[in-house]
């Protein structure tokens, strides 16, 4: 290999135009050797555009195969993640996959198996960016129990992208596409984990509000309520919806007996209030700031056996994986549905 670092990517949409591709070819020690995208066609048309030096291919299986690639760069929507990551990893390669990490739990067991069985290589998931900057910050709060003990937890995400009624189906409102996915859930159940603990239980409502979209019929919620339980006890109440106009910023509040301590994934500030005090602006220390170095730090694990491996792992997409299915379990029961271990 002409050099240490040779990636194959399946999927080149919009966030590995954006934010993947940039960051790797800033790196001199990698080359995007192959893409493979929906079509052949596009597959070409992206290499032509973004990566003149890579061969444009059509069948991802066979990119994954390649001799000269050890690094594949999953970038498609969630219905691919598992088959690709799994048959990747059995090829010897490392595997680098956009979440969230897959349609159900059982396609993220089969995911998470094959890195078990491969352990020697690296195998991550892509973070999400929401909270990332104020995550050690809000963790180092926490921990030091700034607020007490957590008793209550309220989250809301919101948004209008799917007020209108005569849009098609978006790829995240295929079930066949994204599975038990519904809007931000996956995303923040992975960041309220992080910081507040493991979720136990759940129950969950939620709605079709337009439910045929030109001519599919569409099953994923346009809006999402699950009330859980984590494992210390706190009770959450966790808001979801992609038909709320006028929404306002995605945001957290954690309730303590001694305080209220908040955060907003739009501007990443951090409120706190002790108990009968005013709210205060915490600024994030310089030293606990965390930037997106999602590329690097994946290249540096390749590179580098010793290097800290990047997080989140599969075995962490499992853990909200159980949340996201237990969720599902929830709406179609209409019961409490308790998370599995």
């Amino acid at each position: 290999m002409s050099k240490p670092v040779r990636i194959g990517i399946i999927g080149a949409g919009g966030i590995v135009k954006s934010r993947h591709l940039p960051a790797l070819l800033a790196m001199p020690e990698v080359e995007i050797v192959a893409v493979c995208n929906s079509s052949l066609e596009s597959s070409r048309r992206f290499c032509s555009e973004h990566v003149p030096q890579a061969e444009p291919m059509e069948k991802w299986w066979e990119l994954a195969s390649r001799d000269d690639i050890n690094v594949v760069w999953i970038g498609a929507t969630p219905y691919m993640h598992s088959e690709c990551s799994v048959y990747a990893l059995k090829a010897g390669k490392h595997v680098f996959c956009q979440a969230r990490m897959a349609r159900s739990l059982g396609e993220a067991q089969l995911m998470w198996e094959a890195s078990i069985s491969n352990s020697e290589l690296v195998a991550a998931l892509c973070p999400p960016p929401q909270g990332m900057r104020g995550d050690r910050t809000m963790r180092r709060l926490l921990a030091e129990g700034v607020i007490g003990r957590v008793h209550q937890v309220r989250l809301n995400s919101l948004n209008g992208n799917w007020l209108d009624p005569i849009a098609p189906a978006h790829w995240r409102q295929r079930v066949e596409i994204s599975g038990l996915q519904v809007l931000t859930f996956g995303i923040y159940v992975e960041v309220i984990q992080r910081w507040l603990g493991d979720i136990t239980s759940v129950q969950a409502d939620g709605a079709v509000i337009t439910p045929v979209r030109d001519g599919y019929t569409v099953d994923v919620p346009d809006f999402l309520h699950v009330l859980c339980t984590f494992r210390e006890g706190a009770r959450g109440n966790l808001t979801f919806s992609g038909v709320a106009s006028h929404p306002p910023q995605d945001a957290i509040e954690i309730y303590g007996s001694e305080g209220t301590l908040t955060y907003n994934f739009i501007t990443d500030e951090i409120r706190l209030s002790k108990r009968g005090g005013d709210m205060q602006v915490i600024p994030i220390p310089a030293d606990e700031v965390k930037e997106w170095t999602v590329e690097r730090d994946f290249i540096n694990a390749v590179l580098d056996p010793k290097a800290p491996r990047p997080k989140p792992d599969f075995l962490e997409g499992m853990k909200y994986m159980r949340v996201v299915q237990a969720a599902a379990e929830a709406l179609e029961s209409g019961e409490l549905v308790r998370v599995a271990a």
